[in-house]
């Protein structure tokens, strides 16, 4: 009986021992005890990233001297006093006055330290109150004699998280946004507590993929679920932001032979070298690396930028790898940037509508008027300009006028389709794919040359132009010896300001807000913003002028150099008409000078009109500044087209060859062709070393030798000496494709990086995928839309206003 007297008397001893220590600690850590610093929980928030660990209290530092450590067992809390240490086992599973004890720690330092809980003095009176049932109820369990575990789900988040650490901005000590700090603890927090809405968040992010060293490095996360992210939180809201950052690797030592390779792999050997300040709205920053990350949304990209910077510090001191980043505020979204279309998009949109309207109500008036035309009125005949029946029957018409030169229209279309495959085989690069190393290879072989010298596909709609205004021209000069030119240059005007007018409206205030995606901004909407302030140059026809930066519609700079050359082809024309001889030599002058300055400016500043492996993006658009698009580089070969138009007027259609002059001829074009494609075509190779005089060999002299080639075909099928190409040309089908022409011209780039804008995917290259149906139609269907309801209807009103006397 004494014994078990004694025994009781000793188990209510410890228990009271257990209930005081239990009372001391609750009122360290809780909201009324202020012992314990807040501050003090609070930076300890970095304990998240680790299972267990092994708290240090030192009561005689009045518990703001707090360290941790790891430890693979069990979790032990010491609280250590003046004399003596209490040690308590977190790891106990057996019922009692300990447990209870340990329950109650648990609850507290677990929540308020280990998990990095915000501090006690910052939480909200309802988590507080929520927190007080939850261990209410463990309590109950508790006496109830029920063993104490982790649930299922805490322990999964545990491992997601030391198996796959979230990235929060809170891991900088150079972050300073208070708010985001805040809302990225209590993520961490959440994400330990296994939290839908955090798992969303961390899920959202991008991880580490396989075959990264075959180019797999861009990734873009979820950027749909990140962006759905919301969760309540101290009176507020917590979203998600989806920031996609740029980052460039580069090595301290870059001779290092297994580094450099490395390196190489997942840049895909770099086809095209960019850097963090190079422009990448048209061109693709291609050896950069784009990462995707999901965040708290008061975290801005400056937060992002700091702690990705710091992680990727941390994580390759000492392996000879750098890392520059690079995350613009452009380039992180959420949900709440597109909640409300501006009224300027509203505006624009109405305009579209009411044109849209137009066309069906004058196309609803068409069958009425149509026996009546020739006795309509002015203002009546204007309407139905924008009839559909009208110009739908117009578009497909197959009848050509007997002064047709019938090969152009074949011409004309080939070059559309390989400039249109060279702007996709661009717009290619943008998207991430899992063997971007092998797509760089496959490039590297000599067939990709028609994509690589693209700028030559243009050439040939420069030397039409020459060729089609110097045949009208001509023709004018030899029936009433002069030329009207004001009102040429007015009919020009209305021939190509209303569908530049559309698309511009377009691309700056529709186009933005009809997509998303992890390069949305970058590619569509930092170029509405572009277009929002330099629009007018465009309209006048000097965007050209102004680099392709900053340019509008950076596509549209062939508009400019023809409308340019143009305003000169009159002087061009006239003179060879009026004195031919000296007008050929004035030609010949103007061609030979054109030639040289692209020679000069190639060789002088190192530039590249041939894309060959290795080449700067800054390179690329030093090109297209300093030559590609200005009218003086261009001229020789629209005065080339001047003479070819010239040369048909005087030979006419009866003009014949022998069969000699024909095999000189064919030979002659043959060797153009040769020099133009195939000799170029070692500078494809992977292993090409840029040569300076290469690279202005085939910027001064390859447009000439291909547009030769190009003119001898146009010349012998006008006089009947074509053959099966010529025939084939001159199919009457490609008469539809020089209506939609222009039209395709002007949409396919919006349509190409909306394509690329909206891309959440990451694809397998294979070269298949320059050939996209679904895209073809879109570009297309947009193409006819284009022209039949602004091209065809304005060149009626253009007929009706400035019809020619007789």
């Amino acid at each position: 009986m004494c014994f078990e007297a004694t025994m009781n008397l000793y188990i209510e001893f410890k228990c009271f021992v257990c209930v005081l220590l239990t009372s001391i600690f609750l009122l360290i850590v809780s909201d009324e005890g202020q012992t314990s610093s807040p501050k003090t929980f609070y930076t300890l928030a970095p304990m998240k990233a680790e299972t267990w660990w092994k708290i240090y209290v030192n009561k005689s530092a009045d518990y703001t001297d707090t360290k941790k450590t790891r430890e693979t067992g069990a979790v032990t809390l010491n609280i250590e006093k003046t004399l003596n240490e209490s040690v308590i086992n977190l790891g106990a599973e057996t019922v009692g006055c300990e447990s209870d004890l340990n329950w109650q720690i648990v609850t507290k330092m677990s929540d308020e330290v280990v998990n990095g809980r915000i501090p006690p003095d910052k939480r909200s009176d309802e988590n507080d109150r929520e927190e007080e049932t939850q261990v209410e109820k463990r309590r109950d369990k508790l006496k109830l004699g029920v063993t104490v575990t982790d649930s299922p789900e805490l322990n999964l988040a545990r491992r997601i998280v030391s198996i796959l650490p979230p990235f929060t901005p809170s891991s900088s000590r150079r972050v300073t946004n208070e708010q985001c700090l805040r809302e990225s603890q209590y993520y961490l927090q959440e994400l330990d507590n296994f939290a839908l809405w955090a798992l969303k968040m961390h899920d959202s992010s991008a991880k580490l993929p396989s075959g990264v060293l075959n180019g797999n490095v861009n990734q873009y996360g979820d950027i749909d679920q990140c962006l759905s992210v919301r969760a309540p939180w101290l009176g507020g809201v917590i979203k998600g932001r989806y920031c996609l950052t740029t980052s460039v690797l580069s090595l301290s030592d870059p001779d290092h032979p297994v580094l450099r390779q490395v390196q190489q792999l997942l840049q895909s050997h770099s086809m095209l070298r960019s850097e963090l300040d190079d422009p990448g709205h048209r061109v693709p920053r291609f050896s950069a690396i784009h990462w995707a990350l999901c965040v708290p949304a008061s975290c801005n990209a400056s937060d992002v930028q700091l702690a990705l910077a710091d992680i990727l510090q941390r994580h390759t001191e000492g392996t000879g790898i750098t890392f520059r980043v690079r995350v613009t505020a452009e380039m992180c979204q959420t949900k709440d940037d597109r909640l409300h279309l501006p009224t300027s998009t509203l505006v624009v949109g109405a305009v579209f509508f009411m044109i849209a309207a137009l066309a069906v109500v004058a196309t609803a008036c068409d069958p009425n008027w149509r026996s009546l035309e020739q006795t309509l009125s002015t203002g009546r005949k204007l309407m139905q300009a924008f009839s559909l029946r009208k110009n739908v029957l117009t578009l497909f018409s197959l009848s050509r006028s007997p002064d047709d030169i019938e090969s152009v229209h074949g011409v004309r279309a080939v070059s559309a389709l390989l400039l249109l495959l060279a702007h996709k085989s661009m717009a290619l690069f943008f998207n991430p794919y899992m063997n971007r190393t092998v797509m760089a290879e496959d490039l590297g072989r000599s067939w990709t040359s028609f994509a690589r010298g693209a700028c030559i596909h243009t050439d040939p709609f420069i030397m039409i132009s020459g060729l089609l205004t110097s045949y009208s021209f001509y023709k004018e000069l030899e029936h009433k010896k002069r030329l009207a030119v004001p009102r040429e240059y007015l009919s020009r005007l209305m021939r190509l300001v209303p569908n530049l007018v559309a698309l511009i409206l377009f691309c700056t205030f529709i186009l933005p807000w009809i997509g998303t995606g992890p390069l949305w901004n970058q590619v569509v909407r930092h170029h509405s913003d572009i277009c929002k302030t330099t629009w007018w140059r465009n309209l006048l026809f000097i965007h050209n002028y102004f680099g392709f930066e900053t340019m509008c519609l950076t596509h549209t700079h062939h508009l400019g150099i023809d409308t340019q050359l143009f305003a000169l082809s009159p002087f061009f024309v006239y003179i060879v008409w009026r004195w031919p001889q000296i007008g050929l030599s004035v030609l010949t002058g103007v061609a030979a000078i054109s030639t040289a300055l692209r020679y000069s400016v190639t060789y002088s500043k190192h530039l590249s009109h041939y894309v060959v492996f290795g080449s700067s993006i800054r390179q690329l658009f030093q090109t297209a500044d300093f030559s590609y698009t200005l009218p003086a580089h261009r001229a020789t070969v629209y005065v080339m087209g001047i003479a070819l138009g010239v040369g048909l007027r005087y030979c006419g259609r009866d003009f014949r060859l022998k069969k000699m002059h024909l095999t000189l001829g064919w030979t002659a074009a043959m060797v153009c062709f040769y020099m133009s494609i195939i000799s170029p075509a070692h500078m494809a190779s992977r292993h090409y070393i840029y040569n300076t005089t290469e690279a202005a060999n085939f910027a001064a002299f390859v447009p000439i030798t291909w547009c030769l080639f190009t003119a001898w075909i146009i010349f012998v099928s006008y006089i009947g000496h074509g053959g099966l190409l010529g025939r084939i040309l001159s199919w009457h089908g490609f008469l539809v494709t020089t209506r939609l022409s222009y039209a395709l011209y002007l949409i396919q780039f919006p349509i190409l990086f909306y394509m690329v804008g909206k891309n959440r995917a990451t694809y397998t290259y294979n070269v298949l995928l320059l050939v996209d149906v679904p895209e073809m139609v879109i570009i297309t269907v947009g193409s006819i839309l284009l022209t039949l309801l602004f091209d065809l209807p304005f060149q009626n009103i253009r007929n009706i206003l400035l019809k020619k006397p007789n």
